[in-house]
């Protein structure tokens, strides 16, 4: 018997002039004759933080997150309901300390991700400690276009000095950081972000010539795409499809939200524009980059900011027209803690929707939500008195046993021990990590 297949490399990119786009794998890219398991298609793990502030509605006499029962088959609580079709990928970590008496914002989303107290001071020395997402990605995202991703939603630009008495604003903004010393910016652009995946790149002219011609990059790539196709299989051609698909939808809805932006005046731009009016087509523009990012192997981590602490948004869309901040202060209204309860389950759908297409998205012998661990919370619990004990925290993950509800014995122990245990489960080895002095949390 002969085999002729030729085996596609694992890196292949649809390419022309400014633009590489890196095709999803494809069983073409499996050598005849090779045992799965054995192959490129034993898929790459994905990491994935999404950030909300101001906590839940998890007061002593009205908790709406924490479920009652610890162990396995736990029942959700009325804010996990949007996670209901992924009860059995779900874990909630109760009882983790946050950066509690860290000011009354700035530990909040500071400890997040590294279990660090910030340094309190108002100018550029600000001093926190290396977050767990860039740790990961140092060991798993070296083969990928970027090691991570950092994107938020709120635009911060005009605010400056402290937001919060003594921290400086810079502290509220960001999730990540390289070092202790080195915060990393988030992006709120998504043409920005797009384009620095996909290269879209050049003169301001010429960008503004592809906004005003609705011009996907795709076009320029077509030609390749069609050489590449002749090739597959009809199932990995059908995957090639739904790819390219995704990602002409999102530039289009990046271009119309260019369309209506304010800031595309009659000259060239110097950097590109597009950031949705709509918070819901914002959010949900970012997370279909990322779910790109994944299928493409562009980058395996990243972490979001769905909004920044004190932040001012408000969501009349759901019937809340206080800013974001204001209603957690609820003082134990009624009427404002439902406002603010609303808010908590209008968040978690958003993303939510982003763990469906995870989920619907095939990789390698599974989905792409089989190989992802994807971590939601916030850095505080009860908003209304800045509390950041026993913080609210998810874990949805493919690869980990679900429908658990695991609750540290000790209210005082970090947010560093999960951090451990999730570096642990992508398989990057850490003695340490924050003020965690080896425990975790028992996600294996």
């Amino acid at each position: 018997m002969f085999i002729q297949k030729k085996s596609l490399a694992r890196r292949t990119f649809l390419r022309s002039a400014g633009t590489a786009i890196a095709l999803p794998f494809v069983s073409a890219m499996v050598p005849s004759l090779t045992a799965l398991a054995q192959t490129a298609a034993n898929r790459p793990k994905r990491a994935g933080f999404v950030y909300v502030p101001h906590g839940m509605i998890m007061t002593d006499d009205d908790d709406r997150w924490t479920p009652a029962t610890v162990g396995n088959n736990f029942e959700l609580t009325p804010t996990l309901q949007p996670l209901k079709n992924y009860h059995d990928k779900l874990t909630i970590v109760s009882n983790l300390m946050g950066a509690d008496m860290a000011g009354q914002h700035a530990g909040a989303p500071t400890a997040f991700l590294t279990d660090s107290f910030p340094k309190k001071t108002q100018g550029v020395d600000m001093e926190a400690g290396v977050s767990i997402d860039q740790v990961i990605a140092q060991h798993i995202g070296q083969d990928s276009v970027f090691p991570s991703m950092q994107v938020a939603i709120e635009d911060v630009s005009e605010l400056v000095g402290a937001c919060d008495f003594g921290y400086s604003c810079a502290y509220l903004d960001t999730l990540s950081w390289a070092s202790s010393t080195n915060p990393l910016p988030m992006q709120i652009n998504p043409r920005i972000v797009f384009e620095q995946m996909f290269g879209g790149t050049g003169t301001p002219q010429q960008r503004r010539m592809r906004m005003e011609q609705n011009r996907s990059i795709l076009d320029s790539v077509l030609q390749e795409t069609r050489k590449v196709e002749s090739k597959l299989g009809a199932e990995d051609r059908n995957r090639v499809s739904d790819f390219l698909t995704n990602i002409r939808e999102v530039e289009r809805r990046i271009q119309n939200a260019e369309s209506r932006s304010d800031e595309l005046s009659s000259s060239a731009p110097a950097s590109p524009v597009g950031i949705p009016e709509s918070y819901e087509e914002h959010v949900g523009l970012m997370f279909d980059l990322m779910h790109i990012a994944y299928q493409a192997d562009i980058s395996r981590v990243f972490s979001f900011m769905m909004a920044r602490d004190l932040s001012h948004l408000s969501y009349p869309q759901v019937g809340v027209s206080d800013p974001h901040h204001a209603i957690s202060h609820h003082q134990n209204s009624i009427e404002t803690i439902e406002k603010h309860f609303r808010v908590n389950i209008y968040h978690l759908e958003q993303f939510v929707a982003f763990v469906d297409k995870l989920a619907a998205t095939p990789d390698g012998e599974g989905s792409l939500l089989d190989n992802s661990l994807l971590m939601y919370g916030s850095g505080m619990s009860n908003g209304n008195d800045h509390v950041k004990l026993r913080l609210p925290t998810a874990i949805v993950s493919g690869f980990l046993q679900g429908n658990r509800h695991i609750q540290v014995p000790d209210k005082t122990r970090p947010i560093g021990d999960l951090h451990l245990d999730i570096a642990r489960q992508m398989d990057v080895e850490l003695e340490t990590f924050g003020r965690s002095e080896g425990h975790t949390v028992g996600l294996a």
